[in-house]
């Protein structure tokens, strides 16, 4: 196996690491990885192809992470902004433990913000969002 080869499955396993824990720093290392594949590709010696790598791993890491986090947290906002504060339809009783409601067509986990028990069919509003739980308080 020739050098860029073995670059080019570097690269592809920190993207597939990247894919299980999705916080950005290994697709830098994938794509400094990729690089560093063109290199030895082109000819470069074994330690120009390291010093790539360490260069565009560092470059990534410093000005392509911060953009790919901003793009990110905007989308999540974005999320909130389209559910939060609107009014939504209980289709599951919502008690201390589960319920669900439905908005825009499609159903949501749901607790209470208080923790209290809202009956089927009751109208929402939309509190705040964790994860795929909205926390709602009956209208």
């Amino acid at each position: 196996m020739e050098l860029w080869q073995i670059w080019g499955v570097v690269s592809i396993i920190f993207f597939i690491v990247e894919m299980f824990t999705p916080t950005t720093f290994f697709l830098n290392l994938g794509l400094a990885s990729l690089i560093s594949a063109l290199t030895a590709w082109l000819g470069g010696n074994f330690s120009v192809q390291v010093i790539i790598f360490a260069l565009f791993s560092a470059i990534c890491l410093i000005f392509l992470r911060p953009i790919l986090i901003k793009k990110i947290t905007d989308k999540s906002s974005e999320f909130d902004e389209k559910y939060k504060n609107q009014t939504a339809v209980v289709v599951e009783k919502i008690t201390p433990e589960s319920g669900r409601i439905g908005i825009y067509g499609e159903t949501w986990q749901a607790k209470s913000i208080d923790g209290s028990e809202i009956e089927k069919d009751s109208q929402v509003k939309i509190i705040r969002i964790e994860s795929i739980i909205m926390y709602v308080e009956k209208i």
